[in-house]
C-alpha cells in the first residue's frame, strides 16, 4: 500500500478549491456566474510505476485502491468515482496516453462545505496526469473532461462553472464567465476594507446531488414550455423576465418559480459584476441577499440552518452581504465582513447558531488564489 510519508514524486500538483460569488445554479442554463479561485486546496502527488495499473491513496480518506487501466469502471466508492471518470475521459480523447501511476492526494478543503472539492480532485488528477504523460491537454479539455467526469461517473449533472474557476483562476481576481459561450472577464477581487469569510454550517448536503439533478430538469421543463411560444430563446437566462411572468398561470408553480429564479440571478449576476466595478460595495451585497431570497423562495435549494446564518447577518452593519453558496441543502454562506469585525462576527453567528441549531460553526477565511498548476518535480514529498 502506498504510504505518503515515503513517497517521492515526480510531479505535484495544487488544485485549489473555489468560492462563487454570485449566479448559483446558472452555470448549466446557459448564463453569468462569478467565481475565483481559492488558497484552500488539494495536494496531488505523482510518479510513474511502469505498469498499467494505478494506485491512489486518499490521506484524508485514509484509504487507497487500485485501478486497472483496461477496465475503467464505476465503484461503489464515491471519491473514487472522480479520479475513475476523469482517467476514462483522457482516454477517450487520448487513447492508450495514460500509463500506471501511483497517486497520494491531500487536502485542506473541507468536505461538503460548497467549495467544490469535487472539481479540484477532478482537475488535479487531470493536470497532473497529463504533466507526467506529456499528453498536451489544453486547459479547455482539461476543464471539459473533467465536467464530463462527474456527468458519467459520479451521476451529477454539473455545470462547468467549478471545473472553470478551478483551472483557469487568478490570484486577486475574479472570473465573470459566460457559461455558454466560455467567453469571460477578470475583475479584480477588491473588497477592501472587507474581506470574504465562509462560515459552515456543518450541516450535510446529502439530498444536494439528486436535487440539483431534479432542478436542473425543472429548468430543461421550463425551457421547453416556453419555447413554444418563443422558439428564438436557447436558455432561460437570456429570456426577459417579462416573458417568463407570461407563464405564471401556465407552468406549474414550482416549474414557474424555477424559471423565475434563473432570469432573475443571471441579471443579478451581471449588475453585482458592475458593482465591483464601481466599488459598490452596499450594491454588491444588496445582490447578495437578493440571491439568497431566490435560492431559498423561488429555487427551494437551502435548508433553516443555511436560512438562519443570512438572517444573523443583516443585523449587523459591519456585514454588507451574505447568501448560501454551492448546490444547497447545506455547506456554506458566503459573507462579506468588515476586515475590523471578522473576530467579533464569527463569535456573534457562532453563539446564536449552536445556541439555536445544537451545531458548531466552522468558519473559513480564504483569499482568492491561482487555479491549478504544478508546484514541483523531482523532489521528494
Amino acid at each position: 500500500m502506498l504510504d505518503n510519508k515515503t513517497f517521492f514524486s515526480e510531479v505535484v500538483i495544487e488544485s485549489p478549491g473555489r468560492i462563487n460569488l454570485i449566479g448559483e445554479h446558472i452555470d448549466y442554463n446557459g448564463g453569468f456566474v462569478l467565481p475565483a479561485a481559492i488558497d484552500k486546496k488539494i495536494t496531488l502527488s505523482f510518479r510513474k510505476n511502469n505498469s498499467n495499473t494505478c494506485e491512489v491513496l486518499s490521506s484524508n480518506f485514509k484509504s487507497s485502491f487500485k485501478v486497472d487501466l483496461n477496465n475503467l469502471v464505476r465503484s461503489d466508492v464515491e471519491w473514487q468515482n472522480f479520479v475513475l471518470g476523469v482517467l476514462f475521459h483522457i482516454n477517450v480523447l487520448k487513447p492508450a496516453s495514460v500509463k500506471g501511476f501511483d497517486c497520494v492526494i491531500e487536502s485542506n478543503l473541507p468536505l461538503g462545505s460548497g467549495i467544490s472539492s469535487s472539481a479540484a480532485l477532478e482537475c488535479g488528477i487531470a493536470e497532473g496526469v497529463n504533466e507526467l504523460f506529456d499528453i498536451g491537454l489544453t486547459a479547455c479539455e482539461i476543464i471539459k473532461l473533467s465536467r464530463d467526469a462527474e456527468h458519467t461517473f459520479v451521476g451529477t449533472k454539473c455545470g462547468i462553472m467549478d471545473q472553470f474557476a478551478v483551472v483557469k483562476g487568478k490570484k486577486d481576481h475574479l472570473i465573470l464567465l459566460n457559461c455558454e459561450t466560455l467567453d469571460y472577464e477578470l475583475i479584480k477581487a477588491d473588497f477592501e476594507p472587507y474581506v470574504v469569510v465562509l462560515l459552515n454550517s456543518n450541516v450535510s448536503h446529502s439530498l444536494a446531488s439528486s436535487e440539483y439533478n431534479v432542478r436542473r430538469d425543472e429548468c430543461d421543463t421550463a425551457l421547453v414550455a416556453i419555447k413554444k411560444k418563443h422558439p428564438n430563446y436557447h436558455f432561460l437566462t437570456e429570456i426577459p423576465i417579462k416573458i417568463v411572468e407570461e407563464f405564471k398561470n401556465v407552468l406549474p408553480v414550482k416549474i414557474y418559480n424555477r424559471a423565475l429564479y434563473v432570469t432573475q440571478e443571471n441579471k443579478r449576476t451581471l449588475k453585482a459584476a458592475n458593482c465591483l466595478k464601481k466599488k459598490d460595495l452596499k450594491g454588491f451585497g444588496e445582490c447578495l441577499y437578493k440571491s439568497h431570497h431566490g435560492l431559498q423562495h423561488l429555487y427551494e435549494v437551502s435548508c433553516k440552518e443555511l436560512d438562519f446564518l443570512v438572517a444573523q447577518t443583516k443585523a449587523l452593519d459591519f456585514v454588507v452581504g451574505s447568501r448560501m453558496m454551492g448546490g444547497g441543502f447545506g455547506g456554506c454562506t458566503i459573507n462579506i465582513v468588515h476586515k475590523d469585525k471578522v473576530g467579533e462576527f464569527i463569535e456573534t453567528v457562532s453563539a446564536a447558531y449552536e445556541e439555536k441549531h445544537a451545531i458548531k460553526l466552522s468558519s473559513i477565511i480564504t483569499t482568492i488564489s491561482d487555479g491549478v498548476k504544478k508546484i514541483e518535480y523531482g523532489v521528494s514529498n
